[in-house]
């Protein structure tokens, strides 16, 4: 009996650490691979980081698409504007040429003309001269005040449309400064990032109005998890790829926040096969070169935030220093962290 009992205790103790070191034992005897996670991101156990990130970035991204949307606005006003004056000195020009004409008699002569005609035909030819200045004149005196009051209206839009970048910089400011403390409250203090020489990547496709839309989480994930991700991260995916980005990734996972579970999020392992430990030599330099790289191409790809080696970068926000559980996973030493609109 009491080797038995010894027998299963140590059984049990054999399925304990094998599902530590990743294995576990099927009822059958065979051992199967279980999927190798990167943890962490911010947690709910970070006061709801993860929410109040998102947030501020969507809030921050829908403001910087407003901006634009209001700069281009104001650079097609200011060329109206600048037609518009052009149009009216060249109108005025004219309207001194005729003031400078009737000045000067000519509709005086037409009528002494019409007076001293001497046939119904000259006087026919007199009058429909005359009609003809006079209408002239009219039109003229008429573009000329279209033309004047065509640029006040523009330049007042063009006033309104300044007021209008204010509010929409208030805005900017005010999703940064909502990100900045939300990183503060986490112990996220400004830090210096990471910087390379990277290349571009193909943008991503946008709304009609330049923002980025939600997407549901409906492309099979090509890194092996079994679940999904959306179209925008499946194209980040691709374009890490292309720029040589191919180690170690998983995708989608199951929890209770962030991004994975919606598709949205990848971890990049710096290491070539697993999820290691704190990343040294080449594996850091792969990954400061991989954060440099997602952060310049964030706008273009859609990407929220970054996260990597005790940093993470939000849109918006920049580079701020980044606490997590104290391991390779929880700090993100071994892996990049990408999280997507």
């Amino acid at each position: 009996m009491r080797r038995r009992h010894d027998r299963r205790w140590w059984t049990t103790v054999g399925v304990v650490l094998l599902t530590l070191l990743g294995v576990v034992v099927a009822p059958t005897g065979a051992a199967l691979a279980t999927p190798v996670v990167a943890a962490a991101d911010p947690e709910e156990s970070d006061n709801g980081l993860a929410a109040k990130l998102e947030e501020a970035a969507v809030a921050y991204s829908e403001a910087q698409v407003k901006l634009k949307k209001s700069q281009k606005r104001q650079a097609e006003l200011e060329k109206q504007v600048k037609t518009a004056d052009k149009e009216y000195l060249a109108k005025s020009a004219q309207v001194s040429q005729m003031a400078a004409g009737r000045y000067k008699g000519s509709q005086v002569s037409i009528l002494s003309a019409l007076l001293n005609a001497k046939t119904s035909s000259d006087m026919m030819q007199g009058a429909t001269i005359a009609a003809y200045v006079i209408d002239r004149d009219d039109d003229l005196l008429r573009e000329l005040n279209d033309l004047r009051v065509n640029g006040q209206q523009r330049r007042a839009d063009l006033n309104k449309e300044i007021l209008e970048q204010e509010k929409h910089i208030k805005a900017l400011d005010k999703a940064r400064t909502k990100a900045e403390n939300a990183l503060a409250a986490a112990g996220g203090m400004i830090s210096a990032g990471f910087n390379g020489n990277v290349g571009a990547a193909k943008p991503a496709p946008r709304n009609a109005d330049g923002g980025w839309s939600g997407q549901s989480c409906n492309i099979d994930d090509p890194t092996g998890t079994g679940g999904c991700i959306t179209k925008r991260m499946h194209h980040m995916l691709i374009e890490a790829q292309l720029a040589n980005f191919q180690r170690f990734t998983r995708c989608w996972r199951t929890q209770s926040w962030g991004e994975h579970p919606k598709g949205r999020a990848c971890d990049f392992s710096a290491e070539k096969s697993t999820f290691g430990g704190t990343a040294t030599g080449d594996d850091k330099r792969y990954g400061d070169k991989l954060a440099a790289w997602a952060v310049k191409n964030a706008e273009a790809l859609g990407i929220m935030y970054v996260i990597w080696f005790n940093q993470i970068w939000e849109y918006g926000a920049g580079w701020h220093s980044y606490n997590g559980d104290g391991s390779p996973s929880g700090d993100h030493e071994n892996h990049v962290h990408i999280s997507m609109f």
